[in-house]
């Protein structure tokens, strides 16, 4: 599908179009002739004489349908009101079209326009490509190219301006001890995670327990660290056991220690780790899979700061502090029987709930960013048909951007280093993230496909259930637009849209 292009009208563009131009197309003819654009949303201040003419020469030399929305500047340099009739335009594009289908092209206009399209295109609608153009010879032909701008802005950069921040925690935290190098090694630039890092940093200093909440993946053993290092036992050691990757016995030899001969294949002394990390952290990960008698015991220790080696009548005394971490809802679990429920407020001192990354939004491209240059850096000269670093195309990000991640952080990781083994190019393009993505079917999927067959089974309540999931998300991703929400279910108009949404009764 042509792609449609969004620009302001320039100086140079209306020079071109002048008979004495010398055949110089300039920069929006040059670009519509090089990418065959369908059509061009032209944003001008000049007089309306001036953009009609310059209208009727672009459709007659590059063959394209230009719409021209004149706007009045008082100064071309006002970021303020570049801003907002180039932010009004790209919302009401979205409205006919999508945002993959739109490029902003920077090279025509002032430098506060060119500007004011990276910015938009790096925060509120980043699925948008970003194009500069520049003459390549004396004819007056034009290179096009996708430009890679070098850095990127957070969506939540632009929220924070149209909404009143939590000031209260930023301040207490502001009034924190200097950072130290490890909560910035935490990539994120979302609202979200800098509530989270501002709320963590307030916990390290304070000699309390914290609970870690947050789906697999989300990186909570990372949190745990940075909040150990900052904390004023950051120069103690920092123990970690993984509450259930081990049997209950090893789990209770691994935390408490044993005696020679307390069971089979204790040939020695062993000491635990609440007093291996004597004066430090110990991270409890996957706390809400420990045994319910090993939770006990557990409790017992915490209360009594003292702690029994299996096998052992003697007790020593025990100081660590207690980070637990896990993915179940241990609230859930407590009214279940599942978790004991004075446990759980023994760790629930200081609560830190990590969000996923489906709902870190502006994140993704940072991590994306941190993680190719791990992989390049990892891979150095491995690379079997050319030498250099891997990039990551345009579109790629896109499928990047727009994927759930059920698996997280951990989960985008791999599949940029799947993506980075299977490609043989330079460039890592979007079918190899689309081949790197492992689909895994949820519970809910399978017993939605495993249905009773008989008297009872009704094949539209099915289709009902999956038309209001797709409906629902591509509604959301779409924001409320039915236009680009029918794109995106693969139905051709948003009538036909409205229609099934009736049909299947979706809300």
């Amino acid at each position: 599908m042509a792609k449609i292009l969004l620009t302001w009208l320039g100086v140079t563009d209306i020079n071109s179009s002048k008979q004495d131009s010398g055949g110089n197309l300039g920069p929006i003819a040059g670009a519509v002739i090089d990418r065959k654009y369908k059509t061009v949303f032209i944003l001008s201040d000049f007089a309306k004489p001036v953009s009609n003419k310059y209208k009727k020469w672009l459709k007659s030399t590059a063959k394209v349908t230009a719409i021209i929305r004149n706007v009045d500047l008082k100064d071309p340099m006002d970021f303020g009101s570049i801003y907002e009739f180039a932010r009004q335009l790209v919302i009401d594009v979205c409205k006919e079209y999508i945002a993959e289908d739109i490029v902003f092209d920077l090279s025509p206009g002032t430098p506060a326009m060119a500007a004011v399209w990276i910015i938009l295109g790096k925060t509120i609608f980043p699925q948008v490509e970003l194009i500069e153009s520049s003459m390549q010879d004396k004819k007056g032909n034009y290179h096009v190219r996708t430009t890679s701008v070098p850095f990127d802005i957070s969506a939540a950069v632009i929220m924070d301006m149209l909404s009143n921040p939590d000031e209260k925690l930023k301040l207490m935290a502001q009034s924190l001890p200097p950072k130290t190098a490890d909560f910035p090694e935490i990539i994120y630039k979302c609202k979200k995670m800098e509530r989270v890092i501002a709320m963590a940093r307030l916990a390290a200093v304070r000699n309390v327990p914290v609970l870690i909440l947050g789906e697999s993946g989300t990186g909570k053993e990372l949190v745990a660290q940075a909040i150990h290092t900052e904390s004023l036992r950051g120069n103690k050691k920092f123990g970690e056991i993984n509450c259930g990757a081990l049997s209950p016995s090893l789990v209770e030899s691994e935390l408490f220690g044993h005696v020679k001969g307390s069971f089979t294949g204790a040939t020695k002394d062993k000491e635990g780790l609440f007093c291996v990390n004597k004066g430090g952290t110990l991270f409890l990960d996957e706390i809400g899979d420990l045994d319910l008698s090993l939770q006990v015991k557990l409790l017992r220790v915490i209360q009594e700061k003292k702690v029994v080696p299996v096998g052992s009548g003697d007790s020593c005394k025990v100081d660590v502090r207690i980070i637990a971490a896990t993915h179940r809802d241990l609230m859930g679990d407590v009214a279940n029987g599942k978790f004991r429920e004075d446990l759980f407020y023994r760790l629930a001192v200081a609560v830190i709930c990590i969000p996923p990354l489906r709902e870190r939004g502006g994140d993704i491209d940072s991590l994306t960013d941190f993680f190719m240059a791990k992989i390049n850096d990892e891979f150095g000269d491995e690379q079997p048909c050319y030498k250099g670093p891997k990039k990551i195309s345009h579109n790629a990000r896109i499928m990047l951007r727009n994927h759930q991640w059920p698996g997280n952080i951990r989960e985008l990781q791999n599949t940029l280093m799947r993506a980075a083994i299977w490609s043989t190019g330079e460039t890592i393009k979007k079918q190899d993230i689309l081949n790197s993505i492992i689909q895994i079917r949820s519970k809910s999927d399978i017993d939605l496909l495993n249905q009773s067959l008989g008297p009872h089974f009704e094949i539209k309540n099915i289709v009902d259930i999956i038309v209001k999931h797709y409906f629902s998300r591509a509604l959301k991703a779409s924001g409320g637009n039915k236009t680009v929400a029918s794109r995106l279910v693969g139905l051709p108009n948003h009538q036909t849209f409205t229609n099934w949404m009736k049909k299947h009764k979706v809300d």
